[in-house]
């Protein structure tokens, strides 16, 4: 019921802020639920990914260390967000999100790379689809990377892709693990150039 109340909140914060959210290609969206997975450029791309795809409502990994504050833990906890200590993530890390997705009534948020300025995928992605056997939808934010910029309106543009799907066969290998992160790679350019022909993101 938070997410509910919370969600149209947020989309009138986005619209006053910046007025211009464009969600391209909703159409790609798979039946049922699945993970949205994209390289991390911003810390509000969650927010926007989130009211792109809804009605769909999703689950978040958060940092342990927002969970301290009471009223932030409050608002994560019924906004489907759960603690992840990034420092030594735990078996937790992999058994929540498996757990909500294969109940069927969230899908998830994910940023394989971890941080905003790191290029590296990390494997908890392609755990999580193949034990959950939900695909994974690649998608990509282009826009204002600073709050400075969102003020100045901006367009925020969201660009979503086609599923990739792990076969139940699949044995995650270092080299079936390559081939899949080529994967989201190779989908990630696409979008990107869907959008901008010219896109090139700098790190903030």
């Amino acid at each position: 019921m938070f997410y509910k109340i919370i969600r149209p909140i947020v989309r009138f914060i986005v619209w006053v802020l910046n007025g211009h959210l464009h969600i391209h290609h909703k159409d790609r969206l798979p039946q049922g639920n699945y993970i949205l997975v994209a390289p991390h450029r911003t810390w509000w791309e969650p927010l926007l990914f989130a009211l792109g795809a809804s009605p769909m409502e999703f689950m978040f990994m958060a940092k342990i260390e927002l969970f301290k504050n009471p009223v932030l833990r409050f608002i994560l906890d019924h906004a489907h967000a759960f603690p992840v200590d990034r420092n030594n993530p735990g078996p937790s890390a992999l058994k929540i999100p498996v757990k909500g997705l294969r109940e069927g009534k969230l899908s998830l948020i994910i940023f394989p790379s971890g941080t905003r300025h790191s290029a590296e995928l990390k494997g908890g992605v392609l755990l999580i689809s193949k034990m959950s056997k939900k695909p994974m939808v690649p998608v990509v934010y282009q826009g204002p990377l600073t709050f400075k910029g969102l003020l100045k309106r901006k367009p925020l543009e969201v660009n979503l892709g086609d599923p990739i799907t792990i076969d139940r066969k699949t044995k995650l290998t270092h080299e079936n693990e390559q081939i899949l992160f080529q994967q989201l790679e190779d989908a990630w350019n696409k979008l990107d150039k869907e959008m901008d022909p010219n896109f090139h993101y700098v790190a903030k």
